[in-house]
């Protein structure tokens, strides 16, 4: 196997897979094509907070997958390993919980989990709040939910996350000054 294949290949499966998962799908704005979020994840992670973490990359582009498509952890376990699949159910809400709970044992686990997933969620943070600046929508409710996962972030807050975590902290603010 090439380094083309090892370091490139997975990432760029990801994209596909992604792309292929949440075909159909369009975000809030009604038009844009909702896998333009995960891509967008991806490059944040990699190019804003300069994470070059294959598996982080991988992780940050299938981040939604089990969550919002038929996808499944066994599906991602079998394509992308324990570590990738394990990272991206961490990333996923389970909405079969009524939201309070769904919320504090998302939450919950936000807090004790790797860098790696931490630095991912700060990423989809990061561009949902880019993104809430333009559609028409709750921005109250976007910036106090992004305040709780800041906080459950912060706990445990691992070194490679730190600066992740100011950059988001610094852009709610910004925000939230100018609303």
């Amino acid at each position: 196997m090439t380094d083309i294949d090892k370091t490139y290949r997975p990432l760029l499966d990801a994209v596909a897979f992604a792309a292929r998962a949440h075909q159909g799908q369009i975000r809030k704005d009604g038009k844009t094509p909702y896998a333009s979020h995960v891509f967008r994840v991806c490059l944040v992670l990699r190019h804003v907070f300069g994470v070059d973490d294959e598996r982080a990359l991988r992780a940050a582009v299938l981040h939604d997958t089990i969550e919002d498509t038929t996808t499944d952890f066994d599906d991602l376990q079998e394509r992308y390993g324990a570590e990738v699949a394990g990272w991206v159910a961490l990333l996923s809400k389970d909405k079969r919980l009524p939201d309070d709970q769904r919320e504090a044992a998302y939450a919950a686990g936000l807090s004790a989990a790797c860098w790696q997933v931490k630095v991912c969620k700060l990423a989809d943070i990061f561009d949902n709040l880019i993104d809430s600046s333009t559609h028409v929508g709750d921005k109250a409710r976007i910036f106090k939910r992004s305040r709780f996962y800041l906080d459950a972030l912060k706990t445990n807050l691992p070194k490679e996350a730190e600066r992740p975590w100011r950059i988001v902290a610094d852009l709610l603010a910004e925000l939230e000054k100018a609303r």
